[in-house]
Formats: structure tokens, sequence, C-alpha cells
């Protein structure tokens, strides 16, 4: 009788389990990495947004910080659509690498209209794409915090 070449079913299976088990192992590491990407990503956005708004403010000396963020993004170069930054983020509610970008309106935190500005990065799904949520304003210092959505009264980045 010839003998067959190949794996028994039992070989298999116990390949099969160590692929399961080097899986277990790797995927929460790999949803960690991502959430830390996106988090960089976050505070990255929030520091090319607090640039953009002092650009923002010193080509429109009359109006100050723009009355969206869809102010800073657009083609024409002017007040109302100033090509300051793309358009991934220049539109009137951005979302980027899993975090939800929220400007409130110049004014807000207490000073004339057009000279403070407040803007938070918000995690999409909490513990998914992101686990802090960040705070910028007027200051250009970028603020977290791990639970809610980061105010002016949270810790800084260090």
């Amino acid at each position: 009788m010839k003998k067959q070449k190949g794996f028994s079913l039992i070989e298999l299976l116990i390949v099969v389990a160590i692929i399961l088990i080097i899986a277990a192992i790797a995927i929460p590491n790999l949803l960690k990495s991502k959430m830390a990407a996106n988090e960089s990503s976050a505070v990255g956005s929030l520091r090319t947004f607090n640039t953009a708004m002092v650009t923002y403010a010193a080509q429109c000396p009359a109006i100050g910080y723009p009355a969206g963020l869809n102010n800073l993004g657009g083609t024409v170069g002017d007040c109302t659509a100033a090509n300051i930054v793309d358009n991934v983020l220049g539109v009137a509610a951005p979302q980027k690498s899993g975090y939800k970008f929220t400007y409130k309106t110049p004014g807000t935190s207490g000073g004339a209209a057009g000279a403070t500005y407040d803007l938070n990065a918000d995690p999409v799904n909490r513990g998914t794409t992101g686990q802090r949520s960040f705070f910028t304003d007027q200051t250009g210092v970028i603020r977290y915090n791990q639970t809610a959505a980061a105010a002016q009264t949270d810790n800084a980045l260090q």
C-alpha cells in the first residue's frame, strides 16, 4: 500500500490554534497603535488650525478669527475662502482620522467678536477611534481630557 503524503487533521488544527493565539495577542496592540496614531493626527490638525487662525487674522484684520472653519479652506484666497488649509480640514464640520472637530464662533470665550475662538477635537467613537479629547483656543495651548470633551481648564499636552 502506498503511503499518502499530506497533513493530518490534528496537525492542521494545531496550526490553526497557534495562528489564533498569535492573532489574539497582536490585534489589541494593533488597535492601541491605531488609536495613538489617530490622537497624534488630531493634535497635528489642531496645530495646523492654530497656525491657520493666526494667518487668517493677519490677512483679515477687520474680521479677526474666522466665523467658521470653512473660511480657512476654499480656493479664492480672500476672507470668505482663504485657501489656508486643505479641503479635508477647511469645511464646516471636518472629520479626520477618527476625530470630529468642533469650532465655536469667535467671541464665545468672553472676548470681542473675532478676538477669541474655541476648537475641540473629539473621537468619533471613544475607545475605538481615540481615547482623549483635545481643546485649543487663541492661546495656542492644546489641552486634553481622557473621559469627556476637553475644555480650557484641562491639563495641557506636554
